[in-house]
């Protein structure tokens, strides 16, 4: 019994100290970057959207229309 004590308090002492060190460190990646990471993924994805969205809207439709016009007008 005496040795499972003293096991269990080497356990929470090593946990303890690993704690301590996690909380003591200052590396790694925090929540601002993440969320400018993230901002900048969505603005340069709706960039591109409104683009592609332009882009069809104005070229690739009314292009398409007026195939689909011709194709289907049996009376010409």
């Amino acid at each position: 019994m005496k040795k499972a004590m003293i096991q269990l308090r080497g356990r929470a002492a090593c946990k303890v100290f690993q704690i301590r060190q996690a909380l003591k460190d200052r590396s790694g990646e925090g929540f601002v970057d993440t969320a400018i990471k993230i901002l900048m993924a969505v603005v340069i994805g709706a960039l591109v959207l409104a683009g592609l969205y332009a882009l069809f809207d104005e070229t690739v439709l009314p292009t398409l229309t007026r195939r689909v016009q011709e194709m289907f007008n049996y009376a010409g």
